[in-house]
């Protein structure tokens, strides 16, 4: 009965990428990276390997270069040791059966110039967020970022080519742009945070300028099939982000466009709140976005196993991405498998370094040993 799942049935995505179920591992910070190089290392390869038996792994966000630092002990793929220390990661990863992309990753505005030697943090335009960046000092008021020129902009593009030639190298089955949750790309796309006046602002077209610019660039040093991306279009009043009446139709016209690639999958996130009062923003993602993307679409927000069954089963969406229950369950899939019950994750250790909280959560066999 349990193999009848929506969940545990195989999926293939384009490029012929075959996963063996539709259980993903959403990407989350964990701010394990507590070395001088910010590279991945040993403790990375034992909690991605731990729970390779995800239909498909994206990995916590990775900066592609040190201006796309947001947050301490983060690890980058812009350097020599940070491609190495992915190496043993997707290594560990493939010889348990496993498939896995890396996040590719610029915060933009939600920074502080702890992270860039006293420089401000870029941003599309010069607004501050007023949130709070976690930096080596602890919680700190983000600032006035300071606005992008033209050739800064060209640059991160060229960053983002840059990081997915490095994460082919490292052996990543492909990569996803994380242009979501108020972060660099995010902030292009909001008429709220972007306010300029070049080709990279005004209309809902140049406000999503830059995202289709990396998807070229990255086609440059890799199959359009192993790209993916993620959106939240719903997102407001949180990472510094405040919807108005464009976003939703910014959104609309990105996912549509989509569909002039063949990428391996658009990832999208439920609301963060509860967005039902407001007209202009959608509360059910999944449903309303289905109908305008013909690609593999995969979905993330406050699933469990029952509503992720439903979602695909319903035709909403091809898979389901899981984040907290991933950080306690690395044996997810099993559990689901067997209706097991669910380890509850330890908050005070989602940030925190060394192993606690990250790589000791024991799976199903091993809890029932004790």
């Amino acid at each position: 009965m349990n193999y009848e799942q929506p969940l545990v049935q195989p999926i293939t995505l384009a490029g012929g990428l075959e996963l063996k179920n539709r259980i993903w591992m959403a990407p989350m910070t964990r701010s394990r990276a507590d070395n001088p190089a910010n590279k991945p290392f040993e403790i990375h390869e034992k909690y991605y390997a731990q729970r390779a038996s995800a239909g498909l792994i994206i990995t916590e966000g990775s900066q592609v270069s040190t201006e796309g630092v947001g947050y301490i002990n983060t690890p980058g793929i812009y350097s020599d040791a940070q491609v190495e220390g992915w190496k043993g990661v997707t290594k560990a990863v493939h010889d348990k059966g496993g498939k896995i992309f890396i996040q590719l990753w610029h915060v933009g505005r939600i920074s502080h110039p702890d992270f860039h030697d006293g420089n401000l943090p870029l941003a599309p335009s010069a607004i501050n967020p007023n949130e709070k960046s976690f930096t080596p000092e602890g919680f700190k008021e983000t600032v006035t970022p300071k606005e992008m020129t033209r050739a800064e902009i060209k640059q991160t593009i060229e960053d983002f080519k840059n990081a997915g030639k490095n994460a082919m190298e490292a052996g990543f089955d492909g990569i996803e742009i994380h242009s979501s949750n108020g972060y660099l790309l995010h902030q292009f796309f909001n008429a709220t945070s972007n306010v300029r006046r070049d080709e990279y602002g005004g209309s809902i077209e140049n406000r999503a300028k830059i995202l289709f610019e990396i998807i070229e660039a990255l086609k440059e040093v890799m199959p359009e099939q192993k790209i993916g991306l993620r959106l939240n279009p719903s997102l407001n009043g949180a990472f510094g982000m405040t919807a108005d009446q464009e976003t939703i139709p910014t959104f609309e016209y990105i996912v549509r466009k989509l569909n002039d690639y063949d990428l391996a999958y658009l990832h999208l996130s439920e609301p963060f709140s509860d967005v039902s009062a407001i007209t202009y923003l959608v509360s059910h993602i999944a449903k309303h976005f289905r109908p305008l993307y013909k690609g593999t679409l995969v979905i993330n927000g406050g699933f469990d196993q029952e509503k992720g069954n439903k979602v695909i089963e319903q035709g909403d969406a091809d898979a389901v991405a899981y984040a907290k229950l991933y950080i306690s369950n690395p044996d997810l899939v099993e559990r689901f498998e067997q209706n097991a019950e669910l380890a509850s994750p330890d908050k005070d250790t989602f940030y925190t370094p060394g192993e606690k909280g990250y790589t000791d959560y024991p799976a199903l066999k091993e809890s029932q040993v004790r």
